[in-house]
């Protein structure tokens, strides 16, 4: 995972957890994991507006 070995993993959930608070951190991961969700919708959504862009030029 880039790169990453378990103690840079656990050094930066260490600061994570001292920026942040173990309250907040489960609002941030989920604030990511939604980000990253609509990116990936946004690109699915752009490759199929090429495909039926394609398909209508083929017609």
């Amino acid at each position: 995972m880039f790169g990453l070995g378990t103690k840079e993993i656990i050094i930066i959930a260490v600061i994570l957890v001292l920026l942040f608070g173990a309250k907040k951190i489960p609002e941030l991961t989920k604030g990511i994991v939604e980000a990253i969700k609509n990116l990936r919708g946004a690109f699915k959504d752009d490759d199929t507006k090429k495909d039926v862009g394609d398909m209508a030029k083929k017609k």
